[in-house]
């Protein structure tokens, strides 16, 4: 009978850990120009020894921390962060390959004899080496020089939200004060759309109002601009804006205000024979209220228009085409040679300020090699995808080629998780306009002719097949797929069902003009 007991066993395995490093690289890799820049305003506050480079008078030299490293070497050295740092490039890429297959969970636990210990790293380390790239007071960017241009900042117009908006109106308006105050409690209770969230008997207890007078005030903001403001639904919104043009009891107005649900549905002749009126007559209003806005409130609470400052820039120079990586207000940084004399043993004889020194330095050295290397994934990448898509930079969006993530990641030699991470949340300027760069991999169609045909290209084919349509005909997904398989391409109904889903196209039910 075998029995249970605690026991200590003595085991050799070789693991695949992340070190510090490589979780810094994998993290800033992934950082696009804005966040890298913001990380490294962040490295700065909290690293004493890494600053920015705004001149090169005071930078350190790599002979001088040679110097003094060699001089805090003891027997048993505690600086193994600096010697990972030293790594040559080959070695760092590869080790970095490693880390993703480990966070794939891809790596396993095997069972290795013990590496003979090292005498002393510190012989292996050549500290001229490992700074001089960072520390050459000839090793400056253009992004270092300071540029007397203003910043683009300066002329970005505040946002004007809606409720803003409706009180600088509102000031200008003569009413009692009790009808004032009650406006104030109306539009604090418009959502971002501009209708009113809650009822008048909500609004009046909220705010200590009567009905009655929160009745005037809402009247009051739906005289304001934007037309259709706090109205309590679409129907509400379209009366007031076609009341706003001098519409109100003309067919369109009585479209909305009695056939919406025809209206919805396109059925004209029906309306057409409800109202009594010609079909033309029906059009007309038709289009006019296609013309109405069903959310006025959204252009002033919506998202503010994204700032899209591209990654890297890729330009054509005779034949070929150059790429740059957008790095003009990046910090430049450096070494802060102040806090070497707290590296030397007899000035400051505390061993233990001497290791934090030493920790930060490697770690600030540890920081700019990663960015370094961040630069040099990209910009393989986007060289990589230069190459492959030279007829969409040269001819346009109809040109593009089928390219896949795991086929850049092998031709430039790295884990396809590292290629993903390389392209996320990053953009290019190409001569055909600025594109997210994940916006350049997409699948081959399957099929004889349509196996070089990217899905994207394939997806604006059904848009444009819709695009051009009889409206009182329009086609079915049937249709569209025979039109497809006469071009080539091997697609079914559901597939094309599918594009046209993700591209938010209504049904060929919904389509059809019922005139």
């Amino acid at each position: 009978m075998s029995m249970l007991s605690q026991r200590l066993q003595v085991g050799v395995a070789q693991k695949q850990i992340l070190t510090p490093g490589l979780v810094q690289l994998v993290s800033v890799l992934q950082l696009n120009r804005l966040e890298l820049k913001e990380k490294i305003v962040q490295e700065i506050s909290e690293n004493p020894v890494l600053e920015e480079s705004l001149d090169a008078a005071d930078e350190i030299t790599a002979e001088e921390l040679q110097s003094i490293l060699e001089r805090e070497r003891e027997i048993e050295p505690s600086d193994q962060a600096i010697l990972e740092v030293t790594a040559s490039p080959s070695q760092y890429e590869a080790e970095a390959d490693r880390a993703e297959l480990a966070s794939d969970g891809s790596s396993e636990a095997v069972d290795t004899p013990v590496a003979e210990k090292a005498a002393d790293p510190f012989d292996e380390v050549d500290f001229g080496d490992l700074f001089k790239d960072y520390l050459d007071p000839g090793y400056k960017s253009p992004a270092g020089e300071v540029s007397d241009k203003p910043s683009w900042e300066t002329f970005v117009s505040s946002p004007v939200t809606l409720a803003e908006f409706l009180r600088q109106q509102l000031s200008l308006v003569v009413m009692p004060e009790e009808i004032r105050d009650a406006a104030e409690t109306v539009i604090g209770n418009l959502d971002d759309n501009g209708y009113v969230t809650a009822t008048l008997e909500e609004i009046a207890a909220y705010g200590d109002h009567t009905v009655e007078n929160v009745e005037k005030a809402l009247e009051e903001v739906q005289s304001l601009e934007p037309a259709g403001v706090g109205a309590r639904d679409v129907r509400e919104c379209l009366l007031l804006q076609l009341e706003s043009r001098g519409g109100e009891g003309g067919v369109a107005w009585r479209i909305v205000s009695d056939y919406m649900k025809p209206l919805e549905l396109r059925q004209h002749r029906e309306i057409a024979k409800a109202l009594g009126r010609p079909i033309e007559h029906i059009e007309i209003a038709v289009d006019a209220i296609k013309h109405l806005d069903p959310k006025p409130g959204l252009r002033y609470g919506g998202a503010g228009a994204r700032v899209v400052e591209p990654d890297v820039y890729i330009f054509k120079d005779g034949d070929q085409y150059l790429i740059e990586l957008n790095d003009d207000d990046l910090p430049q940084l450096r070494l802060n040679r102040d806090y070497l004399i707290m590296l030397d043993r007899e000035k400051q004889p505390d061993k233990d300020v001497r290791n934090y020194v030493k920790e930060r330095f490697a770690s600030a050295a540890m920081l700019i090699k990663n960015i370094e290397q961040r630069k040099n994934t990209i910009m393989r990448v986007c060289q990589c995808f230069v190459d492959r898509q030279m007829e969409f930079l040269d001819l346009g969006m109809q040109h593009l080629r089928p390219m896949m993530i795991k086929d850049v990641a092998e031709e430039i030699g790295v884990h396809a998780s590292t290629v993903s991470r390389a392209v996320a949340g990053k953009s290019a300027h190409t001569p055909q306009g600025v594109f997210e760069l994940r916006f350049f991999f997409s699948e081959a169609v399957k099929g004889d002719s349509g196996s070089n045909t990217p899905l994207l290209v394939l997806k604006q084919k059904v848009k444009k097949m819709i695009d051009d349509e009889d409206s009182k005909k329009p086609l079915t997904d049937d249709q569209i797929t025979a039109r497809l398989q006469q071009e080539g391409f091997q697609v079914t109904r559901r597939t094309v069902a599918k594009y046209r889903e993700d591209m938010k196209i209504p049904s060929t039910h919904q389509r059809r003009n019922k005139n």
